[in-house]
Parts: structure tokens; C-alpha cells; sequence
């Protein structure tokens, strides 16, 4: 894709985040724009990033590690999205800044080891299956609790917030309630704050629905295809 095409497709979107947060009420300043590279060039990242775009999102550790080697930018944020696997946490620890789909408690306890090796802090989010499909990754809502529980005295690791994936349907508005449930055991797990947890954040919403998750509390939205094209695949 273009140098053009990107620049005017992250203006696109960052100009929906500020009209869909004023129409809300709130802060633009508030939400963190994650643009989803997966599948796409060092190039296409590198015209975004010229473009003031430091925060990416990658759901494949062999592609998330071959990118943080090869672009050396220290202010990009980096992102993990996908389904974890405990044997590879070690192979992104020592870059990485967010994983967003933890769904286990074994997971921190991995993820604290491995940036504890590489002495830093990763920032974690505990993902929920909002949408009640088996094939979506997340825990179920009634484990959040014991998974916060179990979070709170880790070293190297910060539990910042929780992350949904709605179901993909043509009309956003029939998701609303998944973001709603998301928003409201955000709200209901703040007791549970305190050490390593400090619950801040919201990730939901992506291209086909990120207005709604907007107006429902969401503070990072991911967004690949509207900013990106459509995915290369393999």
C-alpha cells in the first residue's frame, strides 16, 4: 500500500475516534489506536510509523518477534493479540510491551518469569470471552475474579486491563451488549486492584464495530484492515 493511502486511511480513523468520542462525551486523549500489522510488510509499518503511528498489533509470535528484531524503532509499542502459548512467551518477553489475550492464570506466571529474565515489565490483559463462541480465546466471566486474584503479587508483569473480541455480525449495534458486559465487569473487578493488578484499560472494538465499543468505554480499539487494506494471507 501507499505512503498516501496509509496516511489518509489513519486520519480516516483517527478522525472517527474524535467524532465518535465527542458525539460520546469523552476524551479523545483517552483511546490508544492499535493498528493490527499482521501479515503485512516492515514497509507498511514503517510508512505508518512516519506517519506518527507507534502502537501495532501482531496475533503470531514468530511474525511479532521477526518484526521487533527487524524494526529497531525504540518508540514503537508493540502489541501481542493472538492465542498465547506458554513455550513461546520466552521468544517475544524481551520486547514486547503488551499481551492482550491472556486468558489463564499460568500465563502471567510465564510471561512474569520471562520479562523478569529480561529484566522489564510487560503489560498484560485478561481476555474475556464476551461473545460465547467456542472458537473466540478468553476466559469465562465468572473465572475473572480468581484470575485477578492470583495476579496481584507478580514482579514483572502488570495486569492493566481487560480485552473482548465481539461477535462479527453486519450491524455493529447487535455487539453492543458484549461490550457492554465487558464494560461492566471492568467496573465490578475493581475491588480487586492492588499490587501487580490496576485495572485501566478496555481493549475492544476493530474496524467493523469500533464506534460502538467506543461509546461503551473502550480505550484501545484495534484496527487493521481500514488502516492497512485487506490481509495478505500466507
Amino acid at each position: 500500500m501507499s505512503d498516501q493511502d496509509i496516511v489518509q486511511n489513519l486520519t480516516s480513523i483517527q478522525q472517527k475516534i474524535e467524532q465518535t468520542c465527542t458525539s460520546a462525551g469523552r476524551d479523545p486523549k483517552e483511546i490508544s489506536l492499535v493498528a493490527v500489522s499482521k501479515t503485512k510488510p516492515d514497509e507498511d509499518i514503517l510508512k505508518a510509523i512516519t506517519a506518527g503511528q507507534l502502537h501495532f498489533g501482531e496475533n503470531r509470535m514468530k511474525e511479532l518477534e521477526d518484526k521487533m528484531a527487524s524494526i529497531e524503532n525504540p518508540d514503537v509499542v508493540w502489541h501481542f493479540i493472538g492465542n498465547l502459548q506458554t513455550n513461546k512467551i520466552k521468544y517475544i518477553a524481551d520486547r514486547v510491551n503488551w499481551i492482550h489475550s491472556v486468558e489463564k492464570a499460568k500465563y502471567l506466571k510465564e510471561i512474569d518469569k520471562r520479562a523478569g529474565q529480561a529484566n522489564r515489565i510487560v503489560n498484560a490483559l485478561i481476555q474475556v470471552n464476551i461473545s460465547d463462541e467456542k472458537q473466540k480465546g478468553g476466559c469465562k466471566p465468572e473465572d475473572l475474579a480468581s484470575i485477578l486474584e492470583s495476579a496481584q503479587n507478580y514482579d514483572f508483569v502488570e495486569v492493566k486491563g481487560l480485552m473482548g473480541m465481539a461477535t462479527f455480525l453486519d450491524d455493529p449495534e447487535d455487539v453492543r451488549s458484549e461490550f457492554k458486559l465487558l464494560k461492566e465487569l471492568f467496573d465490578s473487578h475493581q475491588k480487586y486492584n492492588g499490587g501487580s493488578v490496576q485495572l485501566e484499560h478496555l481493549s475492544m472494538g476493530m474496524t467493523n464495530d469500533m464506534e460502538v465499543a467506543i461509546q461503551e468505554g473502550s480505550t484501545m480499539v484495534r484496527i487493521g484492515s481500514a488502516i492497512f487494506g485487506e490481509r495478505n494471507y500466507d
